[in-house]
């Protein structure tokens, strides 16, 4: 039976090792590497409040406690800030800690590697409510945060479906990197046939692709619960194709709302911050003016 009740839980991926940016992330998580002034987690927090989240869930490796530092208020250095004139410095945390509470729940070492096991990880947090599920290392530009993932919830709460997920276009030559979509109807995109992870080109049924943000029904479980690793990784996208087997999955595009970023890796997390960087008024004109020069050498 499909819950219909409104999505106010949240998870966030912060289990992986972040290999791709080591050595920094031998010393801390790859999830609080900078984007400018904030670490990509926090504008995720952030974008989940704004959809009108306010119990949010982080999954993250045993052992690992900097992320909830991060997150907990620090009143030696609040009252640092508050002398020097400078409170507005955390004026985005306050901000948070005052629309929800954020929860910090170990992937224990018995779960499989793979995307999907941080909602086994937090089956107890999830209990038997639908939620909204973020990969850690992915981006969402928009004019209003929070925009987008409302868009995916109202889908997902009018439509009383199994799950509603996020894609966007990708380049065909870059597709193999990413997930493909394969639609119960080619020429009305709406419904998932099969989601397909990292074909080659000459394979993919679509250049539409999958990512982070997703509104779900807690009856995946009983597709995660019997499901096994596929090339030593529980995906997610597995799971996905189970609830679009025994029910409805609809896509949400992003192209409609803003613009799609993975930091999953240090060129992309560059670029990220660049587009972000273009975007803050206080900075964008040095630079842009930076940028021309440099590309005039």
């Amino acid at each position: 039976m499909i819950t219909t009740m409104t999505i106010k839980k949240g998870i966030i991926t912060a289990a992986g090792r972040g290999t791709r940016f080591l050595p920094v992330t031998k010393a801390y998580p790859k999830e609080l590497v900078p984007l400018i002034a904030k670490p990509n987690i926090q504008l995720l927090v952030e974008e989940l409040i704004a959809a009108g989240i306010n119990r949010i869930a982080i999954v993250h490796r045993p052992g690992e406690n900097r992320l909830k530092e991060y997150f907990q208020p620090d009143k030696k250095l609040e009252n640092f800030l508050k002398e020097n004139n400078k409170e507005y410095f955390i004026e985005s945390l306050r901000r948070i800690w005052q629309k929800a509470t954020i929860e910090f729940i170990p992937q224990t070492d018995d779960l499989p590697y793979g995307n999907a096991s941080p909602v086994l990880a937090a089956k107890k947090f999830i209990d038997n409510d639908p939620f909204v599920y973020m990969y850690g290392d992915d981006l969402v530009i928009e004019e209003k945060t929070g925009q987008f993932l409302s868009k995916i919830i109202k889908l997902y709460e009018e439509n009383k479906v199994n799950a509603v997920g996020a894609t966007s276009q990708v380049a065909w030559e870059e597709i193999s990197r990413y997930s493909s979509i394969k639609y119960k109807d080619p020429t009305h995109k709406i419904k998932i046939d099969k989601v397909h992870e990292k074909l080659p080109r000459s394979e993919a049924p679509s250049n539409t692709t999958l990512f982070g943000r997703f509104a779900v029904s807690p009856i995946i479980f009983s597709c995660l619960e019997k499901q096994k690793t596929s090339q030593g990784e529980l995906w997610f996208t597995d799971a996905i194709n189970c609830l679009a087997e025994r029910g409805t999955v609809l896509v949400c595009p992003i192209e409609e709302n803003g613009q799609w970023l993975t930091t999953g890796d240090p060129l992309r997390w560059l670029k990220a911050n660049i587009t972000i960087g273009l975007r803050d008024k206080t900075i964008a004109q040095d630079l842009k003016t930076f940028l021309e020069e440099a590309l005039k050498e």
